[in-house]
């Protein structure tokens, strides 16, 4: 560690990658922490954990008995063991028992991306609500047809407050919050959707994930998904470098400004004749047709493609913090990697074992080192991104995870599950364990030392 710092202070180590190789040795020694425990106050399963955008600090959970509460993971509220153990009790909750409660089961509560004075809760009552975090009171209800099953707010939005639903309707739909009514409704999937998040790249762009297996990318400016994935387009590896794909392109259109000047002395010679022709030509028809087909509602054209992207349920999503590539998970127990430009699936292998198959989880990402953090059954599994490998593995719960939400802050992962319990995995030991057993090497190593 002395090393490293000195490294940094000379000039030879950039910040950046000081800073990128420290949270990498944190983020690969996560255990159950024995110095942070939260207290849950839930009778239920926990569906859903967030920490918010702004800070960092305050984490958000929803669970099955209706319930919804707001832990602070930086400030303790009770200690024990002489202060070694840190208790985190919830700052404040709501539950059925509050006037504007869900009288069902949580089943998604994200924050408001801006700051934490707001807060949605979805439930399975065909409620969405936003409450109010500083006198928890429900400030606006959106009445939704079935079942809300997961709810989204896009983090770069700078024009629109909009929040996407997924319910067991087929029809995903978006509630604005400025005016309290639904600004629109995405039609395409046959099934109910239980996944939905927003793209890290584009505030329009929405992926949907669905019960009849498709994954769907909507852009809300205009009607209809622009494109449904194929789980049969492939492309091996990530996606080819974009100095070649520009080569190509400056190639082809060079070629194509070239022959275009004679092409047109020649379009235009044959539209006089070829207009006459095509009058009274049995041939024409064929044309039309594709006309036709061209002028149909994209939203209608949508629904003519059945493509899937799993063998079931999709029943979780994650877009990768640069927007490149998409990840998700099905009731097949298959978890695939999607490249967000072209729509292929890149063939990586995760070795998953089982999934959930009958409820939606929440996945959670690390940037470096590149890991995606998959409940599987009663464990916890860390995937390397490019590789598809298992790093790391988390054991602490005695029912189903549900949830896994990574702390980018502290470097800290949050799960929960059927348990009732939200554990806490933080980094093992402490900078100033690592300084310690740098001097002890280094005081142990003589001139004859090799």
């Amino acid at each position: 560690m002395w090393q490293a710092i000195q490294a940094r202070e000379t000039g030879r180590t950039p910040c950046n990658s000081f800073a990128n190789q420290l949270k990498s040795r944190r983020i690969s020694s996560l255990q159950l922490s024995n110095r942070k425990d939260f207290v849950s106050p839930h009778r239920g399963a926990v569906n859903s954990l967030q920490v918010d955008l702004t800070e960092g600090r305050y984490l958000l959970s929803g669970a099955s008995d209706g319930s919804a509460a707001v832990f602070d993971t930086q400030r303790a509220t009770d200690s024990e063991a002489s202060g070694l153990i840190e208790k985190h009790k919830c700052v404040f909750s709501v539950d059925k028992g509050h006037e504007h409660g869900h009288r069902f089961a949580v089943s998604s509560a994200v924050w408001y991306p801006i700051d934490t004075g707001l807060f949605v809760t979805g439930s399975f009552d065909h409620l969405i609500k936003v409450w109010d975090t500083n006198t928890a009171q429900a400030v606006v209800d959106f009445k939704m047809p079935g079942k809300v099953y997961r709810t989204a707010m896009s983090s770069l939005a700078m024009s629109h407050t909009l929040i996407a639903a997924g319910t067991e309707d087929v029809q995903v739909r978006l509630c604005d919050i400025a005016s309290g009514a639904f600004s629109h409704t995405l039609s395409g999937h046959r099934d109910g959707v239980m996944s939905v998040e927003w793209s890290t790249s584009s505030e329009w762009v929405l992926y949907t994930g669905g019960c009849d297996g498709a994954i769907r990318f909507w852009d809300i400016r205009r009607a209809g998904c622009f494109r449904v994935l194929d789980q049969s387009v492939t492309q091996l590896g990530v996606r080819p470098p974009i100095l070649k794909h520009s080569a190509v392109s400056t190639k082809v259109s060079a070629e194509k400004s070239s022959s275009g000047a004679k092409n047109r002395l020649k379009t235009l010679q044959s539209k006089h004749t070829g207009s006459q022709n095509m009058k009274g030509s049995s041939s024409a028809r064929p044309s039309v047709e594709k006309a036709r087909q061209k002028r149909l509602h994209p939203g209608m054209l949508s629904t003519l493609d059945r493509a899937t992207a799993h063998y079931g349920v999709v029943t979780g999503l994650k877009a990768t913090n640069d927007g490149m590539y998409l990840l998700s998970a099905g009731s097949d127990s298959r978890i695939r990697l999607w490249d967000t430009q072209s729509g292929c699936n890149t063939l990586l292998n995760f070795e998953t074992g089982r999934l959930q198959t009958s409820k939606a989880i929440q996945m959670a990402t690390s940037d470096d080192p590149a890991l995606v953090f998959v409940p599987c059954m009663k464990t916890v599994k860390a995937f390397g991104m490019w590789s598809g490998r298992t790093t790391l593995m988390f054991r602490g719960h005695y029912e189903s995870v549900n949830t896994c939400c990574f702390n980018s802050t502290d470097q800290e992962l949050y799960t929960s599950g059927a348990d009732r319990q939200i554990l806490v995995w933080s980094p093992g030991g402490s900078v100033e364990g690592e300084m310690d057993q740098d001097e002890e090497a280094a005081e142990d190593k003589d001139n004859w030392s090799d």
